[in-house]
């Protein structure tokens, strides 16, 4: 079973987006629009999510690229 990772390589503010993308096989933008959307129409629920998934959620493993295989993040 794959792990989520934050990424290391494809982050704006904590790399949460990039590695959710990456462990659901989507483009980074498309999750990080979704997420601005949704947090939008929650009311700020999801902003709350991610700021604690960000804390809870460990970043990718040092040498490891593109731990997923499918998109190439730089």
């Amino acid at each position: 079973m794959n792990r989520l990772f934050r990424s290391r390589t494809d982050n704006k503010i904590t790399g949460l987006c990039g590695g959710l993308a990456e462990r659901l096989g989507m483009d980074a933008m498309i999750v990080r629009l979704l997420v601005i959307i949704a947090a939008c129409i929650s009311f700020g629920t999801v902003a709350f999510v991610y700021l604690i998934a960000s804390v809870v959620v460990p970043k990718a493993p040092y040498g490891v690229d593109n731990y997923f295989g499918r998109f190439r993040s730089y």
